[in-house]
């Protein structure tokens, strides 16, 4: 009698849509959700009890603790609507989100938008045309609202991963359109604008924080002439999707919708510390491109749940805000408060 494998076991798709890729480890999968299923249903039975007692969000020590070690599916919705203010945001505009779609008409946003569906997730069987439902209806409708909605930012490359994911997560168009409203417009502004801005101070400030508190791999960096935007600017445009495994990213996002973009530097900063020593043996610019390419992939990275936990150690690598006109310099702030500072949307020089 044939014994079956893991590969036997473990379902093509996994619970997100995707499609696991021909070497996949299903061996190691396998056991790693063994441990790591029994954390979600401990976790679970804590967060049911913890809304049944309240029946709302309530910031607190005991809520961040609980969204630091993981929100569990049922739940996720729930709390990142309510923590993000998306869901007060919904509830203060019925109807918006509708309206949107049938009151705007922009031609150029349509078709810019249109080619990039079938380039969102090829490897989900979600947004595949043959799926029923098909989640790329709907992933057009939420990006074309969104543009309609703010078109300073319209849209760019990077959005349709994130609504995508949002989608997939909430299973709902107003949602995920309220929750992207959150992101972009309060939570990491100047991210997706023409300029970016956001974006480019964000990789500037992750730099001045490697040199503060890896200081070996910022002379790598250094030394190899490699500017930060080309190893992690799809670390942050995209938060981190397609870049970690999936429930690492949720993990990620369920910081990042209560406690902030801080988040996405503590991830960062944990992948760089834990592949230093990989990171330290680039011979050149293509060697350093080519690790962290790397650091991102492994157990590490799969074991969502220690590695959350690992990444706590930067709790205080946070950017600090300084009022415009401070008189302080960067290095006399990074100094005094042991993190790095900025200004508006560009470094302090």
């Amino acid at each position: 009698m044939n014994q079956s494998t893991a590969k036997d076991r473990v379902d093509r798709i996994d619970p997100y849509g995707f499609e696991r890729s021909e070497d996949f480890d299903f061996e190691s999968y396998e056991e790693l959700m063994s441990e790591y299923l029994i954390i979600c249903t401990r976790r679970s039975i804590k967060w049911s009890r913890l809304l049944k007692d309240t029946g709302k969000v309530q910031r607190n020590v005991k809520l961040k603790r609980y969204v630091r070690k993981g929100i569990p599916n049922e739940h996720r919705t729930f709390i990142w609507m309510t923590a993000s203010g998306a869901q007060e945001q919904l509830e203060k505009n019925p109807g918006y989100y509708q309206s949107m779609l049938v009151t705007h008409n922009d031609s150029k946003l349509v078709e810019t938008i249109r080619t990039d569906l079938n380039r969102t997730f090829p490897d989900n069987v979600l947004f595949r045309k043959s799926s029923d439902p098909c989640l790329q209806k709907s992933l057009f409708n939420v990006l074309l609202a969104y543009g309609y909605h703010n078109p300073s930012v319209g849209y760019c490359q990077g959005m349709n991963f994130i609504v995508g994911y949002l989608l997939i997560i909430t299973k709902d168009e107003e949602k995920s359109f309220w929750l992207m409203d959150a992101l972009i417009g309060r939570i990491l502004p100047d991210y997706y604008s023409p300029a970016m801005l956001g974006l480019k101070t964000d990789q500037e400030v992750l730099g001045e924080l490697v040199k503060l508190k890896i200081p070996r791999v910022w002379q790598v960096m250094v030394k190899h002439n490699v500017m930060w935007t080309l190893v992690v600017s799809r670390w942050f445009i995209c938060l981190y999707i397609d870049i970690l495994p999936v429930e690492t990213v949720l993990r990620i996002w369920d910081c990042l919708f209560y406690e902030g973009s801080k988040i996405l530097f503590r991830v960062a900063l944990t992948l760089i510390h834990h592949n230093q020593a990989l990171i330290e043996q680039a011979k050149s610019l293509p060697d350093v491109c080519q690790a962290f390419k790397e650091i991102a992939q492994g157990p590490f990275v799969e074991d969502c749940h220690p590695f959350m936990q690992v990444r706590g150690r930067w709790a205080a690598a946070r950017p600090i805000f300084a009022p415009e006109g401070s008189s302080f310099t960067r290095d006399e702030l990074a100094q005094n408060k042991g993190v790095v500072c900025f200004i508006s949307a560009s470094v302090i020089p």
